[in-house]
């Protein structure tokens, strides 16, 4: 049964290779052994850097659910997830993934594609990306400044009394 679920994210993935804007990383979520969402990477063509296959298939699964949580569900992944993909998974409580390609397949792969075109040229890579977004926030490149620290709790407060 998971290969049938592996075959399906790969032949999303392999959609790419005529679909312009699109890249060749294909997800589907998958509870009580039915695909429930399905995601290509479709961050150039949407204009958007989210737009990852596994976070397109945990929003279509969403959707279609009509919830935001996809407890217990299996992800199923062309390519090894970046940290955001990741996090994205707990966040939703995705069980278990399983993936084809790994990390070090998508950097070749990546290095390759900027060979022949600038355009495909990412401002971090994934161990890059994995590195900064484990560290705490005074440690990351990008600097971070808190402000209106109590505006922002006084918001948490009425909606808190809004909504309980």
């Amino acid at each position: 049964m998971h290969e049938k679920f592996m075959a399906r994210a790969i032949e999303i993935a392999a959609e790419s290779v005529d679909a312009p804007g699109t890249l060749p990383y294909g997800a589907v979520v998958v509870m009580d052994g039915e695909i429930v969402g399905e995601g290509l990477n479709r961050a150039t063509a949407e204009h958007d850097p989210t737009s990852h296959g596994e976070i397109e298939a945990i929003r279509d699964a969403c959707r279609r659910r009509g919830v935001i949580s996809l407890k217990g569900a299996d992800l199923y992944t062309s390519g090894e997830p970046c940290s955001m993909c990741v996090a994205t998974m707990y966040q939703v409580g995705i069980a278990r993934m399983f993936y084809a390609g790994a990390a070090s397949d998508s950097a070749d792969f990546f290095g390759r594609l900027t060979e022949h075109d600038a355009k495909w040229t990412r401002s971090m890579s994934n161990q890059e990306l994995r590195e900064q977004v484990g560290l705490p926030i005074e440690q990351r490149s990008m600097p971070a400044t808190q402000m209106m620290v109590d505006d922002m709790v006084a918001v948490f407060k009425v909606f808190i009394d809004r909504n309980t």
